[in-house]
């Protein structure tokens, strides 16, 4: 296959196309940056906002790859107007996808669900209603759109909800502080970190078992053995913020230094992945636990900063 991936130069892009080099495709992506991590991701850097701008791009791949997005919500609460620019580039890439009747596997969030209803976590029983961000509301904008193009235009589609993705190639915080390698820098230098909501719990998903279940999609995607789905991504089990910090100061042997502060506006506290549609679709059998990935997470940052440098944060 030939496949085209947007953003291609973050996390999820950068380790999903170098498992399809691997396994013998063909990639080519697209970002607003150069790839930081390797120089064997062919990349075309292109502002996917802009009108028209995948115009003059070839035609010859057999299946799109949506990961562009601006995907911090508490910065997307304090400037609404870069969630407005994730559903122009949902946008655009659906009006190529349309153009050259190509299939899209698109990355959609579990902040769809919102906090409200925190305990249902059912691809089918999202509530739209209860939007609690700019940046959820530009992702069921996303879905949405999607979901119009398959009713008008029969585009083929797989959606994906993913789940606080760590791990491999995420630890550039001076472009964006994510909280994983954020604290395991911090952690390492014993500086204090800060936990906004004491009882909050997510579902970490390792980056392995994120792109496994991706590359499985766009397998059966491609193949028609699956299509117009939507399926949450994750890894099935939550963890509070307050355990993986332990975890990443057990890791490093360093006792972190932990402050407490309120949930902060738009953030859901509580999430639970149910991924029993991407067992049965996709083969999806997630294999790394927090304890495990949190110990690989610390590894290769600690390796990546050794050869690169370590950021000033």
């Amino acid at each position: 296959m030939h496949v085209l991936i947007t953003g291609s130069s973050g996390q999820i892009g950068t380790n999903l196309a170098l498992r399809l080099l691997e396994e013998g495709h063909t990639v080519a992506g697209i970002d607003q940056r150069p790839n930081p991590w390797t120089d064997v991701i062919p990349t075309q850097i292109i502002d996917l906002s802009a009108d028209e701008a995948l115009a003059d791009l070839q035609s010859e791949f057999d299946i799109v790859v949506h990961l562009a997005a601006n995907a911090k919500v508490h910065e997307l609460v304090v400037d609404p107007r870069r969630a407005l620019k994730n559903i122009t580039v949902t946008f655009n890439v659906l009006e190529y996808c349309r153009q050259h009747e190509l299939p899209l596997v698109f990355s959609s969030t579990r902040e769809v669900y919102g906090d409200i209803h925190r305990y249902i976590t059912r691809e089918a029983d999202a509530d739209f209603a209860f939007t609690e961000s700019p940046y959820s509301a530009s992702k069921i904008a996303g879905e949405a759109l999607i979901y119009s193009y398959a009713q008008c235009y029969d585009l083929r589609y797989l959606v994906f909800r993913f789940s606080n993705v760590y791990g491999r190639y995420d630890n550039d915080i001076q472009r964006m502080e994510r909280v994983i390698p954020l604290f395991i820098h911090k952690i390492r230098h014993r500086q204090p970190i800060t936990i906004y909501g004491e009882e909050k719990v997510l579902d970490f998903t390792y980056i392995d078992d994120c792109v496994d279940g991706i590359y499985r999609g766009i397998e059966r995607l491609a193949s028609g053995a699956v299509s117009n789905q939507t399926i949450n991504l994750a890894y099935g089990r939550g963890n509070s913020l307050v355990k993986m910090a332990r975890l990443i100061g057990a890791a490093l042997s360093i006792e972190p230094e932990i402050h407490i502060q309120p949930p902060r506006v738009g953030e859901v506290t509580h999430y639970v992945a149910d991924i029993t549609k991407a067992q049965e679709m996709l083969g999806y059998n997630p294999t790394t636990p927090l304890e495990q990935g949190i110990q690989q997470a610390v590894e290769w940052s600690a390796a990546w900063w050794a050869d690169h440098g370590e950021p000033e944060v």
